[in-house]
């Protein structure tokens, strides 16, 4: 199979001929795909579900046009998603609101919370936030929006095994903290939070707190009956659905108030104006029932494949999982490894046969240490020489085999040229 022309000019940081190199060698072949934390390739059942929803002969009105049968029939096919998605959650479908992805969930949940207590002064609870240094990008970065605009952010440094500890959240609060977001599975190392031990302490705090959910999603079990959590934002393209389409959840009882970022139209509450991509919420709605119709097998499936991965590759000397340690747990799909001694954008380079990223981050033609690892207290060194395998639903135990077999080669032999 050859692979779809891709934009190689995004890849500034590569000098000319490794990007050439790079290109020729994916033209003979298709590397195998262990990025599934990045995202997904969507599942045919749910590409068949949009493809109804898009030519003349199929669901194509506007869900907001209920002055006939077209906006009719999309509207229904919006909220029967809608129920979708709160069901996989364990959640009321009202308290659904869909977004262009995950980023803007964050965003609206970070900011629409802050923005609206801060302006209505009946209810202001305080101008203190509090979250991680090992929070995706699309979290702090609202945060330190907020900072610039009379909000102060607390940034708690995990443990190095990647955990949050519990004792230093307690004293992290405050009478006038507003709110708390805390990831519930980090994209880069896989490490699950014990939320249930964060909200107990938010919730006794009277703040409101926010989960970004991404990456855990379709892995973890969430019921938002059990968990008293106030926010939570979710994707559809890293569990097999499309790509800019995800939902923020907003409880009902006790209320949450936002305000929106986009005016407009008045959709979604009056929460998230714009007109609904019902092709895009529909193969969301699909991918969530198949989230929980798979549960069981996918994890226990891709927790199998993660351990002979892992299994495969531990022997090789200076290997080490990133975030590991007594009582850390992990999501089925992603293994951060490092390879010291190694530089992680050489080993990639070295391995075009596989799909995969590296615990480095490029950045205007810049690598950096990722700053997950730099905040869990890892140096720069062991940074630069990790790399995050992300496995998923269409991971095979041949590929798995075939790139161990390749990392047994390839480690030792720039081992001894470093």
């Amino acid at each position: 199979m050859i692979l779809a022309k891709l934009d190689w000019n995004r890849y500034s940081s590569l000098r000319i001929i490794d990007r050439l190199h790079l290109k020729s060698l994916f033209a003979m072949q298709k590397p195998v795909y262990l990025d599934y934390a990045a995202t997904s390739p969507v599942d045919p059942a749910v590409i068949e579900k949009m493809q109804q929803c898009l030519g003349a002969q199929g669901v194509f009105g506007n869900p907001a046009s209920l002055a006939h049968p077209y906006g009719w029939q999309a509207a229904e096919k919006v909220d029967r998603a809608r129920e979708q998605v709160a069901k996989l959650i364990n959640a009321d479908a009202r308290e659904i609101v869909w977004a262009s992805g995950a980023t803007e969930a964050n965003n609206l949940a970070i900011l629409g919370v802050a923005r609206f207590y801060q302006h209505h002064a009946k209810a202001n609870k305080g101008k203190h936030i509090i979250t991680m240094q090992s929070e995706h990008k699309a979290v702090l970065d609202p945060c330190k929006h907020l900072e610039k605009n009379g909000f102060e952010v607390t940034y708690l440094q995990p443990e190095k095994n990647g955990l949050l500890n519990i004792e230093k959240l307690k004293q992290a609060l405050r009478p006038e903290t507003l709110l708390v977001s805390i990831m519930y599975v980090n994209n880069e190392t896989g490490v699950i939070q014990d939320i249930s031990a964060i909200t107990e302490l938010v919730k006794a705090n009277h703040s409101f707190l926010h989960v970004d959910a991404v990456q855990a999603i379709g892995k973890i079990a969430i019921d938002l009956e059990v968990l008293p959590i106030d926010l939570l934002s979710m994707s559809a393209h890293k569990i097999y659905g499309p790509k800019g389409v995800g939902a923020l959840y907003i409880r009902r009882k006790p209320a949450v108030r936002i305000e929106p970022l986009i005016f407009g139209g008045g959709h979604e509450q009056g929460l998230r104006s714009g007109t609904l991509p019902t092709h895009q919420i529909v193969g969301m709605g699909e991918a969530f029932v198949l989230a929980k119709k798979l549960f069981h097998a996918d994890n226990q499936r891709i927790t199998a494949l993660r351990e002979k991965l892992w299994q495969g590759i531990r022997h090789l000397p200076g290997t080490g999982i990133n975030g590991a340690g007594e009582g850390v747990h992990h999501v089925c799909g992603i293994l951060n490894v490092h390879f010291k001694q190694i530089d992680g954008d050489f080993l990639m380079k070295a391995l075009p046969q596989v799909a995969l990223a590296a615990g480095s981050a490029c950045n205007s033609a810049v690598v950096e240490s990722s700053h997950v690892l730099q905040s869990m207290g890892i140096d720069e060194e062991t940074a630069h020489s990790s790399l995050r395998f992300s496995l998923g639903r269409f991971t095979t135990e041949e590929e798995i085999d075939y790139v161990v077999t390749l990392l047994n080669e390839k480690v030792p032999q720039l081992r001894l040229l470093s």
